[in-house]
């Protein structure tokens, strides 16, 4: 698994307050979208998790807001891994609109079973990451 990645996203129309601000609630959702995309860039697909009999579920989760975003504002997820260890994963997530730092969050999740008994984290979370033409890459 990457050790971090970054994406972008624009802030649409629906996402936003009465005030015209980015809602509080939709940072997680955008925390999210750079949990699933940095599992992607490590060569699984969060799919292919669930395709396995597995989940990783958010256990603690925060927000620290310093800055509003706005309609239509390209903004940056910063996602990194910042802990793991046999059955947890921590991540920090920073929110950043040209370069300037709008939010700041911390996610601990867990791995599961389909019955929601708590796993170990899989070996190929551990391991690093096998590139672009690696065995862990395959359909999503």
């Amino acid at each position: 698994m990457l050790p971090e990645n970054e994406i972008q996203v624009r802030v649409r129309y629906q996402e936003c307050d009465p005030m015209g601000l980015l809602h509080h609630a939709t940072y997680l959702v955008f925390f999210e979208m750079g949990r699933t995309e940095l599992l992607r860039a490590g060569g699984r697909s969060y799919r292919r998790v669930e395709e396995e009999g597995l989940h990783i579920v958010v256990a603690k989760i925060d927000c620290r807001y310093y800055r509003p975003a706005r309609y239509d504002d390209l903004l940056k997820v910063h996602t990194r891994l910042t802990r793991m260890t046999g059955a947890k994963m921590e991540h920090e997530y920073r929110v950043l609109r040209d370069g300037e730092l709008l939010a700041v969050g911390h996610a601990t999740l867990a791995v599961v079973d389909r019955s929601g008994r708590v796993q170990r984290i899989p070996h190929w979370m551990r391991a690093p990451p096998q590139g672009a033409d690696g065995p862990e890459n395959g359909p999503a």
